[in-house]
């Protein structure tokens, strides 16, 4: 890894582009909260170039957690683990997954792209798995991991309503049968319904998650572009989480304008749909803050022609002001160039109290910004179904040295004993955070099983709808 790292290093250097771009005026706190500072955009032909090249953890190096918290490696040996999701009986499913192959025409600055996301660890072979993590004795540590599903195809979103498993390709809704304790599923999966894929198909994943009584799907979908540059055409049903009906397979547009929603969640006190969404490039290194943001029905968050409300992008030509003029102001700024993806709600009871009630964000880092933003897990408290307080670090040092990256954070959960999991694709491990000194009171009863990321109880089981077979 270390040898195609430097020689991919070489290659960009080539190219002329190691260094490129513009510094930062403002601290990466500056671009979070309700109201983030937004300077005037610096438009460029290509955006700011500042890697941190995969490397690993060293042996016997973890995160740095926040104080009165510890980590550990809940499993290791993973290929590119990207997405988390527990299922009711404690058994962890994660995504061992990456990009497809672009098979389009590529422009020179997607060529320099490609190469960046190389040596960042974003250019391997995917797996396309699922992994199962158990931990039978709860002691934070799994003691099992075994393939749970092969031959999928950049498979990244997961969630189960009653029997039915329903997983998110890079091209298609998926549905597999599912029991209780499964450790294999060998039934070929039912197409649900496609979902935007194509040949370049720049934001591959695809994020999926139920309505608490199951009888809708989320599905999340970016944008196949910066801001539109190839055109709208390959952009339909893109930017947008799509609704989905699990019964009779129609899916329709639930919210737009989003460049790149990930996480899925349910604020658990307002009940709210909130989602975490990447924002564009190359309008500079304080330009555009990703964020977390409710999601309205039928709401519109400005991509292309907007940011944060509704701040014009420069670059399109012509705008919509009719679409302008609704777009909705996120909720919560997570900074520029972070790369916000995993977002999880925390129910449980293992960790202090001030935990309670608030989101865990993952932030996979930047490779567009100087200096480097994101790289670690954050939470924001929340207070009567809002954000309450700047985001505070909760786990750290996934740059190393020389600004190599040991790990890139992507994919967060609860686990049943309240434990939360981190997907990490550069360090391929699943790291736990608990209390330094774990409570042994914590409670691991029935109800635990509500509080895993959308695991829908069995009495809410869907008719399945008829889908040719994937």
């Amino acid at each position: 890894m270390r040898k195609m790292t430097f020689a991919l290093l070489a290659g960009l250097s080539v190219l002329g582009l190691a260094g490129c771009g513009d510094r930062t005026t403002l601290p990466e706190a500056a671009g979070t909260g309700p109201d983030p500072k937004l300077p005037p955009p610096k438009e460029s032909f290509f955006p700011t170039v500042n890697i941190s090249p995969a490397w690993g953890w060293p042996e016997g190096v973890t995160p740095t957690p926040a104080a009165g918290l510890a980590v550990a490696a809940f499993a290791t040996g993973l290929d590119h683990p990207r997405w988390l999701y527990g299922l009711p009986n404690g058994d962890v499913l994660v995504a061992e997954t990456n990009a497809p192959p672009s098979k389009g025409p590529r422009s020179f600055a997607q060529i320099a792209t490609g190469i960046v996301l190389n040596i960042v660890g974003a250019g391997v072979e995917s797996p396309n798995r699922i992994t199962l993590l158990r931990d039978a004795d709860r002691d934070g540590i799994a003691e099992t991991k075994s393939v749970f599903l092969e031959g999928l195809n950049s498979p990244f979103g997961m969630v189960l309503i009653g029997h039915d498993l329903y997983v998110a390709d890079t091209d298609a809704l998926l549905r597999f049968p599912y029991e209780d304790g499964d450790t294999k599923i060998d039934a070929p999966g039912v197409k649900v319904t496609d979902l935007p894929a194509g040949p370049i198909n720049l934001h591959w994943t695809k994020n999926v998650i139920a309505s608490p009584d199951g009888s809708k799907l989320f599905v999340t979908v970016g944008s196949n572009s910066n801001v539109g540059e190839r055109g709208f055409d390959d952009e339909k049903d893109r930017a947008a989480i799509l609704e989905v009906d699990p019964k009779s397979c129609a899916k329709r547009i639930y919210a737009s304008g989003l460049r790149n929603p990930n996480g899925l969640a349910f604020e658990p006190q307002s009940g709210a749909l909130w989602t975490t969404v990447n924002e564009r490039d190359m309008l500079g290194s304080d330009l555009v803050p990703d964020y977390m943001t409710r999601v309205e029905e039928g709401g519109f968050y400005g991509w292309p022609y907007s940011y944060f409300g509704q701040h014009l992008d420069p670059r399109i030509k012509p705008q919509r002001p009719e679409l302008v003029a609704k777009a909705i102001v996120p909720d919560y700024a997570l900074g520029a160039h972070t790369a916000s993806l995993g977002l999880a709600f925390y129910q449980g009871d293992l960790l202090p109290a001030h935990y309670h009630g608030g989101a865990f964000v993952g932030q996979h880092g930047s490779w567009n910004r100087s200096p480097k933003s994101g790289y670690k897990v954050i939470f924001v408290p929340f207070a009567d179904g809002k954000p309450a307080g700047a985001p505070e670090d909760v786990l750290t040092g996934f740059i190393g040295p020389f600004g190599l990256a040991r790990g890139r954070p992507v994919g967060v959960a609860v686990d049943r004993t309240g434990g939360v999991l981190v997907a990490d694709d550069v360090g391929n491990v699943v790291w736990r955070v608990a209390p330094a000194a774990a409570r042994v009171s914590a409670k691991v009863v029935p109800e635990a099983v509500a509080r895993l990321p959308l695991a829908a109880l069995p009495e809410l089981k869907s008719a399945p709808c008829v889908g040719p077979s994937a």
